[in-house]
């Protein structure tokens, strides 16, 4: 049965066109718990330019480090005096003005140097530094709260570090062969039927395919945000989930591929609103990259990579409408190492305070045991 229903495979490969064009195989993981609330962790894999997400419009030396790709605030949403968001995030912004919108800038994990796989190593195992931690810190929280049932899911190929531990992750992917008549699945479904350790295994591994065949069709962000809303809706599904999406990396003609990259994320979390109805109340969606990029626009339209950069917290749970920064500035004497926003807020941190405060959990707990002693969980994220 594992060879045909758990196929390691990508799941999602989003259309080159359109909103998702420069979306890179995003994936999604699901694990389910006894609770009404749900959290949702999207890495951007590739370091995002939180310069240009929420651009610091008021800061004199934004436009003097950016030139030619400064965002113009008039062209975005003015958070306040000071920040704007990016045109292409227009649901987001709509949810900003909502209450359901927040920001955190000048934030970063503990990684201080510009690998893409050790940042992301260190992003989603918790470790201080690359590959020092074996399992990754979704998986720890999983272990923080009772499981109504014995495993948690990966709807993707392979399962990610930051889900990989002691709880044990399936992971499930549709087969691209041409799938078997109702009669040989019923035939295989008769045969299980009284075996008490392959009939359950079978009936769990239906219903996943079953979700993932009725909701998928449009394998784009649309499709990807109302496929994670159809399992985080269903009364006895999960409750925590993680997406991953790529492409991020704007080395060179970064304007119009981080336009597309952002309106394909909030094309996404528009879907997963909507088809979550009611429960988005009880909902808090993390948005968090490996590091950022350089303060200064690169000799190519883009940017190199840097460190400090924006997460987001979206949902009907978030106490949003607001940006919290401790704002280092970007004259040069300001940069990190001359080159890169200075983090002052500490990404453990955020995660550790969104996770514990949207799911009840005690927030001082919550952070020893996703980042050990030492890390402060931030406070005041959600309602």
């Amino acid at each position: 049965m594992s060879d045909i229903l758990l196929a390691r495979r990508r799941f999602l490969t989003v259309s080159a066109a359109g909103a998702g064009a420069m979306m890179v195989a995003p994936q999604m993981l699901m694990a389910t718990v006894p609770t009404e609330h749900r959290f949702v962790f999207i890495i951007q894999r590739g370091a995002a330019d939180g310069l240009n997400i929420v651009a610091p419009y008021g800061d004199p030396d934004y436009a003097r480090l950016r030139g030619a790709l400064a965002l113009d605030a008039a062209q975005g949403t003015r958070l306040d005096g000071h920040f704007a968001l990016h045109g292409a995030l227009a649901q987001v912004g709509q949810m900003y003005a909502q209450g359901q919108a927040l920001f955190i800038h000048a934030v970063a994990s503990p990684y201080r140097d510009r690998s893409h796989f050790d940042g992301q190593n260190v992003l989603e195992t918790g470790g201080a530094q690359p590959y020092a931690v074996r399992d990754g810190w979704l998986n720890r929280l999983v272990g923080l709260m009772p499981r109504a049932r014995e495993k948690a899911i990966a709807i993707a190929a392979t399962v990610p570090p930051a889900l990989r531990g002691p709880v044990v992750v399936e992971s499930y992917a549709p087969s691209t062969l041409v799938p078997p008549s109702d009669d040989l699945m019923e035939r295989v479904g008769l045969l299980y039927g009284g075996d008490a350790q392959l009939h359950p295994l079978w009936t769990a591994a239906l219903a996943a395919q079953q979700a993932a065949a009725t909701s998928a069709a449009r394998q784009d962000p649309a499709g990807l945000g109302k496929l994670a809303a159809t399992f985080l809706s269903k009364p006895d599904g999960p409750r925590i989930a993680m997406l991953e999406t790529g492409g991020w990396d704007t080395h060179t003609a970064q304007q119009g591929r981080l336009a597309a990259q952002l309106k394909a994320l909030d094309t996404m979390l528009a879907s997963l609103r909507e088809g979550l109805g009611q429960a988005w109340d009880n909902t808090t969606v993390l948005i968090a990259t490996e590091f950022g990029r350089t303060a200064a626009a690169n000799g190519t339209g883009g940017t190199d990579h840097g460190t400090g950069s924006v997460a987001m917290l979206v949902g009907g749970a978030v106490k949003g409408g607001r940006v919290v920064a401790d704002w280092p500035g970007l004259a040069p004497a300001q940069l990190y190492e001359g080159r890169d926003l200075k983090p002052t807020l500490s990404l453990n941190a955020l995660i550790a305070g969104a996770a514990a405060e949207s799911l009840g959990l005690a927030p001082d707990q919550t952070a020893r045991a996703l980042f050990g002693a030492g890390t402060v969980p931030m406070t005041g994220l959600c309602r």
